[in-house]
């Protein structure tokens, strides 16, 4: 931590030139226009702290990695002791903890799901999860939601929605197809003979946490059981209680093909992805060779570690009940800053612990975001769609810090309220 300010602008610079000259210049930029140009030095639980000192609510949770909040003593315990032991696995022996880690996803995942695929990222396990419906059905189309968002790389980025993010790579994955999210005649039209998969996020995150009507998922259900397509669930950012069930598709009785996830699975401390399905896709993807898809880091024994660590620290601590059950006091609060204010603030909607408040304009997001940072309180900037900022914390929140939070929104829009008063 550095006291003195001329140290701590001399550090902030430095760290920027850095950026600039070594790592993206775009982000150091943007940084400072923000107002983020001080480092973070470290974080614990809910807070976040950068090299002054200063502390910060994050009500951003790494976009979901951050369920237990930061460094969780359980999960951190388990890495280290596990650290003693091994680091990476040889390849060349099976390996205890990669097993129970799998039996631990196995008994939390949704039907008969009980295999899983250990990798390092969410994008990660996009790929995986298509490679495994194309075997599977021999076919070689996918149908996604406009606006979802499934990663970067190029199979994830070709199942994505927003151009943006696709024009410049083009060509990607050559038959991928593109339905408004929450349309289910869309997605009927959409699906043919030829169809791999459906794949699409349970509640859309990047888009702006959208959620979808309440007939829609058991009806692309139906769809891809009739036309023998795979349906497969990103949970990327919503497993693992963050919506107020283990698995956001238990909201709606649904049983997935395949299922990917990633983020709060590593427990806030190591970088985890898996993708998951039943015997009979496994045995389709490695039956006839176990090495059709590997990894050289998934599935390492620190990150196993985290994986049963997180996976148990959330049973026993109630996170999922608790998602549900502050989730719906975040939902109030919200709902009530747009009340107030329904001149900016246009909808506020979400599931647990992941909501989304959008404004009238994407300005209004941006000054939104400024306005809490001010106020010591992060809050989460949507790619797909500007104009929603997301609040989506560590599940272990107290309802205190998630008061401060909603009463950190409300101030920022009444100070945006004001300000577009000045100038009408």
């Amino acid at each position: 931590m550095i006291r003195d300010e001329d140290s701590i602008e001399r550090v902030s610079e430095e760290i920027a030139e850095k950026y600039r000259n070594y790592v993206n210049p775009g982000i150091a930029n943007i940084l400072k226009f923000s107002g983020f140009d001080v480092p973070e030095d470290w974080a614990e639980g809910c807070y976040i702290y950068d090299v002054s000192g200063r502390k910060f609510l994050d009500c951003v949770g790494g976009y979901g990695a951050f369920s237990l909040g930061h460094r969780h003593p359980k999960v951190v315990e388990a890495v280290k002791a596990q650290l003693d032991k091994e680091a990476l696995k040889s390849h060349f022996f099976m390996s205890i903890e990669l097993a129970e880690a799998c039996e631990a996803m196995a008994n939390v995942l949704p039907g008969d799901i009980n295999y899983s695929f250990l990798c390092n990222s969410g994008t990660e396990a996009v790929e995986g999860a298509l490679k495994a419906a194309r075997i599977h059905t021999g076919r070689t189309e996918y149908v996604g939601a406009i606006n979802g968002f499934h990663g970067k790389s190029y199979g994830s980025l070709s199942v994505s929605g927003r151009e943006v993010y696709k024009e410049k790579f083009k060509p990607l994955l050559p038959v991928a197809k593109h339905v408004p999210f929450g349309d289910a005649d869309a997605v009927a039209e959409a699906v043919t003979d030829q169809t791999a998969a459906v794949i699409l996020e349970v509640v859309q995150g990047e888009a702006g946490v959208n959620i979808a009507p309440d007939g829609f998922f058991p009806k692309v259900r139906e769809i891809c059981t009739a036309n023998g397509a795979m349906l497969i669930l990103d949970e990327v950012r919503t497993g693992f209680g963050r919506t107020g069930k283990m698995f956001a598709s238990e909201h709606y009785g649904i049983k997935p093909d395949i299922v990917t996830m990633a983020k709060a699975l590593g427990g806030g401390v190591m970088p985890v992805g898996a993708f998951a399905a039943n015997a009979e896709i496994w045995d389709s993807l490695f039956g006839s060779n176990p090495y059709l898809h590997s990894t050289t880091f998934g599935g390492n024994p620190l990150a196993c570690a985290a994986v049963i660590a997180a996976i148990k620290t959330t049973i026993e601590e109630g996170l999922v009940e608790r998602s549900a059950r502050l989730g719906a006091k975040l939902l109030d609060g919200l709902k009530s800053v747009q009340a107030q204010y329904p001149n900016i603030v246009k909808d506020v909607r979400g599931k647990g612990l992941l909501a989304g408040i959008e404004f009238d304009h994407e300005d209004f997001a941006a000054l939104m975001i400024a306005g809490c940072g001010r106020k010591d309180v992060l809050v989460a900037y949507s790619l797909n769609n500007p104009k929603v900022i997301r609040v989506e914390p560590p599940l272990i929140i107290e309802e205190s810090e998630l008061d401060r939070a909603v009463a950190a929104i409300s101030e920022s829009v009444a100070e945006t309220s004001e300000m577009l008063a000045g100038i009408g």
